[in-house]
Parts: C-alpha cells; sequence; structure tokens
C-alpha cells in the first residue's frame, strides 16, 4: 500500500507499508537519529540495530504488526510509524513513531500515524496503547490529538497512555486539533493577534 502526504512546508513524502527490502533504509534512517531521538523511541540508548532487530522491523506480516515507511521523493528516509498488536486475539496494539531529526516539525509524525491508524481499523485494532517518557511531549501530543485518550504517570519518568482509535481519523484529526487549541486559548490568541493587523 501507498500514500502521498504533503508537510506543512509543501515537502512531498512518500508513504507505503514496510517490507524486508527497506533494512537499508531503515538503518541510514536511524544513523540519522540523534542520541536524544533514539532513547525517545526505544528508552534505552542504542548505538546501532542488529541483525535481529533489523529482521523484526522489517519482516512483519501486516496484520499483528503493521509499520509504515516515509521517504522523500530522493528515496530519503523520514520517518516510520508501526504498531504491534498486544494479544493475538485482541484489539488493542502498541504504536511507535520516529521521524529523522531534520524531518521533524513538519506534520510528518502526524501523517504516519493516520495511515498507521486506517491500516490498525483494517484489521481490527481499536485502541493503541504507548510509553513514552514523561518529556516526550511530541509523541504525547500526537497521541492526544489522535483520539481519546487516557494518561498515566508510570515509574522512572515515563507515562503510560491509551488511545481509543476514531471511527475515521482522517476526517476527524482537524476538528479534534481545532478543539484542542480552542479549549487551551490557543485560536483566542491568534484571532486576537489576526484582528490587530487589520
Amino acid at each position: 500500500m501507498e500514500w502521498d502526504a504533503t508537510l506543512r512546508d509543501g515537502t512531498r513524502a512518500l508513504l507505503r507499508t514496510i517490507e524486508p527490502e527497506d533494512r537499508e533504509t531503515l538503518v541510514a534512517g536511524f544513523e540519522q537519529l540523534s542520541d536524544e531521538s533514539r532513547y525517545r523511541r526505544f528508552l534505552s540508548p542504542l548505538p546501532r540495530l542488529s541483525s535481529s532487530q533489523l529482521r523484526y522491523l522489517t519482516e512483519i506480516d501486516h496484520h499483528h504488526h503493521e509499520a509504515i515507511i516515509a521517504r522523500s521523493e530522493e528515496g530519503e528516509p523520514m520517518g516510520v510509524a508501526r504498531y504491534v498488536r498486544v494479544d493475538p486475539h485482541g484489539d488493542t496494539a502498541e504504536v511507535a513513531v520516529t521521524v529523522v531529526d531534520r524531518w521533524q516539525s513538519r506534520g510528518l509524525g502526524t501523517a504516519l500515524l493516520e495511515r498507521l491508524t486506517e491500516r490498525a481499523r483494517d484489521e481490527g485494532v481499536n485502541r493503541f496503547t504507548a510509553t513514552a517518557l514523561a518529556t516526550n511531549n511530541d509523541m504525547i501530543d500526537l497521541l492526544e490529538n489522535l483520539g481519546d485518550a487516557q494518561t498515566q504517570p508510570a515509574s522512572g519518568g515515563l507515562v503510560e497512555m491509551r488511545v481509543a482509535l476514531p471511527p475515521d481519523a482522517g476526517a476527524q484529526a482537524p476538528l479534534r486539533r481545532f478543539l484542542r487549541k480552542a479549549a487551551a486559548g490557543e485560536l483566542w490568541v491568534r484571532l486576537l493577534r489576526r484582528d490587530d493587523a487589520h
């Protein structure tokens, strides 16, 4: 499966389900992650991906384990989103999203997560869980914008999150973001600034 995504700066990203031949692309993307980004993703220092880790991350069944990789038009690795079903017979999956540092803050994580959510619903997954650093605001915000999220503190500076997947993430995400920003007062500030400009 393949999708196109246009990022906030106009960059085009090519998204598709990951395959075993993507090992080298995954390694190249991993090497472009800062130490902090690696720690946020794996919750421990990780200097390199082992052969067994690469097999696990690329040789997947696209049912219990799904991953979507993003590349630029030039073939440069940009990011990956994946879910792994917690119980083979259940409807809950653990989710993770990683965006290469130079592509962060452009909306790629949202685009990856929306496509992954579509795949999850197609495969009978109705809920995502995630463990993240309590300081990883990007990941926390990403999941809270996806659906009804419950976030609880965990030991070691971590948080545990559970998110009920919306019926149609693509259609509801813009409205959800609008309502969250309105509740936080961000839109009111923007409207005031716009009025001041006239």
